[in-house]
């Protein structure tokens, strides 16, 4: 009976097996990402079968005898990153498949990872050759490429990048898939990262940008390096670059060599050597600049695993304007509201004091690896060791001790799963923890402006997006952070009681040393950010984008602790223990066109900050170092509103012509003053002449006009030693609109077997004389004269 019952069973199952509709075709067409031509040779195959499928030279496959349900395609080609496609087989059907097409010569890489960036917010990517423009200066300058961006300089070589208006803790930086940790929260602290290692810069915002910190309140930036091909080659370059202003240069090279088996491995290195930069009128004295620069890369990249170790070594020495540190208070009127620097000497490539130095190491190492019908998991482990020294002119037994002296080391841990959940709906989540020790030396016989702390960090995050139409995306992301700060520091006891920190932290006093208080505050900040948007795009190559998003940022150290004179800013600055995390709730807009010879982007934007944290000038004081500007940090509600607008015309395929304009206007509602350090209209315009067949020769004129900004908070007043009565410190005056031109050039030259690549650039062509209200320094001089500089790219 039992024998009969199972023979029964297994006709039934036998018969509804070959009754199944296993009859049905797929069809297809693989095109390339960016272009949209047909794929030949592309590898279709159906995981779990033996179904497979060439696409022919229009791109189309064919697969027959498929049954009703739903498989997942693996599709492949030699030259692009493998993608995993589900499709649901109910009937006929036919697919279209677009692939990320890498060739050996493709000069710029884009961004490639879907999953980090956003559809329904703005954003932008420079490929080598913007970014080789910039190849002798910064990243801060590359990214003034993108409009909508700007930059917070102190002089011609300290440059932190503003986006729409906001900088610092506010915009993050990742290099190489690490998020930058190098006390980003001085306005005179540059990025320590070597522009010459990047293959493509990214700025992100939305549902993208959340995936690295809910505090990117302004905007996420993204280096990462040139792609490596997987195929049994070596391959390298040199590039040299001189500039007349400053009158040296710098020059940097990469070896790579890459296998078929996907392994690769490159080394890159650089150096900058550069004397004091001029005005048109006088020479900046003590601006030079020495820098240099090593990364080295080992890694696999594999369909199905891969891994990557990279370390990097940034140290730079940096010139800060003599004119700018003074000797008394009426030193300090005459300076601010005089036209020309109180201290001119001859050039020189001497750098004196006061001058910084500091060294950033980076490691990393990470591991990804694709499970079928799940995703793809990553993890990454980085250390990286900032130190900073900052040294002023001291006498004595301190003359060559820096004045300031903090280490800060950082370990971050991250990993996170690309869900592979349908056809329709990506799901990108994952967690990250973090542990930072600063420790600031004693030894230096100077107050210390930030103290010894440890910070413990933790997030989690989801991402997320849903192809609601054929041209219609729906993204959604989700963020939370803790973050605790444990600190030790001292506080004289007549600032701790002008402070009134006693009724709110004296339980924190663990320690009494004459007149001044030894306090170990905790403090603790949950932070919760959202974002949603969506986006759509027309068959003529239009879109529409809208995006909103609340972030929160705990305060950093400096506005919580500061404490005394920050020596290359050149100010006394004062923070406050009872800073409050802000509140960010950002609306954004784009309108687009990407196709055809009229090209175009509109995006305006609403940002909305409760507690918002700004750093004003407050008064003067007298220290053993001269006589500086207090700064102090205080909360408001702030309004951000701004718009950025650029167009591009193709005349003729030999011309061309480009068009940006940018407008923020900051206000704090609760006093209605405007903000400080808002930038200015800016209104760019360029014409471009190339000539493929002569070398690629491309020439370039473009303008800048930069309007005065004439909203500013009021000036301070302060008491003058020699005239004996208080007297107008014009601090937050703006300095007056300027105009400025510049030239470039760019041709490919044959050598040998290879070639050489030559850019030509003159910046502030006509040889203006201006101050940019951007620009901290522009109390004490002008800025920047005319540059001419000379890059020769030889690949190999």
């Amino acid at each position: 009976m039992k024998l009969h019952l199972t023979l029964s069973i297994l006709l039934v199952f036998n018969l509804w097996g070959w009754s199944q509709q296993c009859t049905h075709v797929l069809t297809g067409e693989i095109n390339d990402l960016h272009d949209h031509s047909p794929l030949q040779g592309a590898q279709i195959w159906v995981v779990g079968t033996t179904f497979k499928a060439t696409s022919d030279a229009q791109g189309k496959f064919l697969i027959q005898g498929l049954c009703t349900t739903t498989y997942e395609l693996e599709v492949s080609h030699p030259e692009c990153s493998t993608q995993f496609k589900t499709v649901r087989i109910s009937g006929d059907r036919s697919v279209q498949i677009t692939l990320e097409h890498h060739i050996e010569e493709l000069e710029e890489v884009l961004v490639t990872a879907k999953a980090s960036k956003t559809n329904s917010a703005a954003e932008y990517n420079l490929g080598q050759e913007s970014i080789e423009k910039h190849a002798g200066g910064s990243l801060g300058d590359a990214l003034k490429e993108i409009n909508g961006v700007s930059s917070l300089n102190t002089g011609g070589t300290i440059v932190k990048p503003i986006i729409n208006g906001l900088s610092g803790s506010r915009v993050l930086i990742m290099n190489q898939g690490v998020r930058m940790q190098d006390m980003e929260w001085g306005e005179e602290h540059a990025p320590n990262v070597d522009l010459n290692t990047a293959g493509n810069i990214a700025l992100i915002k939305g549902a993208g940008a959340l995936e690295y910190g809910g505090d990117a309140i302004g905007g996420v930036i993204i280096t990462e390096a040139k792609r490596v091909v997987p195929k049994d080659s070596l391959f390298g370059h040199i590039l040299l670059n001189g500039a007349t202003n400053g009158r040296g240069g710098n020059t940097s090279g990469g070896l790579t060599k890459s296998f078929s088996n996907g392994i690769y491995a490159h080394i890159q290195g650089s150096y900058k050597y550069m004397g004091d930069t001029e005005a048109p009128d006088y020479v900046l004295s003590n601006t030079g600049v020495r820098e240099g620069a090593f990364s080295f890369q080992l890694g696999k990249q594999g369909y199905k695993q891969g891994f990557e170790f990279y370390y990097s070594y940034f140290k730079t020495k940096i010139a800060i304007l003599k004119s700018a540190h003074i000797g008394n208070t009426d030193d300090l009127i005459d300076a601010i509201n005089n036209a020309e620097p109180n201290y001119i000497a001859p050039f020189t490539y001497d750098i004196g004091k006061p001058y910084q130095d500091v060294a950033h190491h980076l490691v990393k190492i990470n591991y990804y690896r694709r499970f079928e019908g799940l995703g793809k998991w990553f993890i990454q482990y980085d250390f990286q060791r900032n130190h900073r020294l900052e040294f002023d002119t001291r006498i004595g037994d301190n003359r060559d001790r820096p004045s300031i002296d903090l280490q800060l080391d950082t370990h971050t841990w991250r990993t996170y799963l690309q869900w592979k959940t349908s056809e329709n709906f990506a799901l990108k989540t994952g967690v990250n923890a973090g542990y930072q020790d600063n420790f600031a030396n004693p030894s230096t016989g100077v107050k210390r402006l930030i103290p010894d702390y440890n910070k413990y960090d933790f997030g989690f995050f989801a991402t997320s997006e849903y192809y609601w139409r054929p041209n219609t995306t729906v993204d959604a992301a989700f963020r939370y952070d803790f973050n605790r700060i444990d600190a030790k520091k001292f506080y004289s006891k007549s600032r701790w009681d002008e402070r009134g920190y006693q009724e709110d932290f004296g339980d924190d006093i663990i320690g009494e040393f004459g007149n001044r208080w030894l306090v170990n505050p905790v403090l603790d900040f949950h932070n919760f950010s959202f974002s949603t948007g969506l986006s759509h795009t027309w068959e003529d190559g239009k879109s529409f984008r809208f995006n909103y998003t609340l972030a929160q940022r705990a305060p950093n150290p400096s506005e919580l602790f500061s404490d005394g004179l920050h020596h290359s800013a050149a100010r006394i600055e004062l923070g406050d223990l009872r800073m409050q995390q802000e509140t960010s709730h950002k609306f954004g807009l784009s309108f687009a066109k990407e196709q055809g010879p009229f090209q175009y982007e509109l995006s305006p934007f609403v940002n909305l900050i409760d507690n918002f944290i700004l750093l004003e000038p407050t008064g003067t004081q007298l220290s053993l170092a001269g006589a500086f500007p207090v700064w102090t940090y205080r909360q408001t509600a702030a309004r951000l509103l701004g718009i950025d607008l650029s167009a591009s015309y193709d005349w003729t395929g030999q011309w061309q012509s480009k068009h940006a304009f940018s407008l923020v206007k900051g206000t704090d509602t609760d006093k209605n003053i405007p903000l400080i350090n808002i930038p200015p209209v800016r209104f760019n315009n360029g014409i471009i002449y190339q000539i493929p067949q002569w070398h690629g020769l491309q020439l370039e004129l473009d303008s800048a006009f930069v309007f005065e900004q004439n909203e500013t908070p009021p000036n301070i007043w302060v008491f003058s030693p020699d005239q004996q009565q208080d007297v107008e410190l014009k601090i937050n005056d703006a300095p007056g609109a300027y105009h400025l031109l510049g030239f470039g050039a760019r041709a490919t030259f044959p050598l040998g077997k290879r070639k050489i690549t030559a850019h030509l650039r003159v910046d502030n062509l006509l040889n203006n004389s201006y101050r940019d209200y951007l620009n901290r320094l522009r109390y004490f001089a002008d800025d920047m004269g005319r540059n001419t500089s000379l890059l020769i790219r030889y690949n190999f």
